[in-house]
């Protein structure tokens, strides 16, 4: 009797595991779930010139701001007027951002923004890239002893300017 006993509840306890292990495995009824992919957005262009390291266009993702346009260019140059701009603007994709110089660059014949290399001061001289305090020092001292310079390219006769340093403020200065 024992064994009859035991031998129904092992026929249960099988048909039981056999009914989990069906259940589990077979497949789920209704529609599946489909996930979509999370959504990414287009970058947006910008446009950054003026007093940057690398002016040109940039793709940022969406929501940057122009802060972020500027780190993307370089940088400010040191002769950048941060004061006009604000930094936490939201940008939108085709802006163009213009990055003024400071005031004692412009000249006053309505021309391009250059420093005057034949009247600036020490303090001037270096706020032009690649050119540190003691290098702007070097360029009064030859103007003073040399006099002034007849063409912007005469700079590179300075002790620790060459053609790389001039290539870089070319642009940014003036013997007029």
């Amino acid at each position: 009797m024992k064994t009859i006993i035991n031998t129904i509840l092992g026929i249960l306890v099988g048909i039981l595991l056999a009914g989990i292990i069906w259940n589990t495995s077979r497949q789920p009824r209704g529609e599946p779930v489909t996930l979509r992919p999370p959504p990414t957005y287009a970058p947006i262009s910008v446009h950054i010139t003026g007093a940057v390291v690398i002016p040109g266009v940039y793709d940022l993702p969406q929501g940057s701001r122009i802060s972020d346009a500027i780190d993307a260019a370089g940088g400010f140059l040191p002769i950048a007027d941060k004061e006009q701009i604000n930094l936490a603007a939201l940008l939108k994709d085709g802006v163009q951002i213009n990055i003024e110089m400071r005031s004692f660059y412009s000249t006053n014949s309505g021309g391009a923004d250059r420093i005057n290399i034949n009247t600036a001061t020490a303090e001037e001289l270096d706020t032009l890239p690649g050119i540190g305090p003691s290098t702007a020092q070097a360029i009064v001292d030859y103007r003073r002893q040399f006099g002034d310079f007849q063409r912007t390219d005469e700079i590179t006769k300075v002790s620790g300017i060459g053609s790389a340093t001039y290539d870089r403020v070319k642009d940014l200065i003036t013997v007029d």
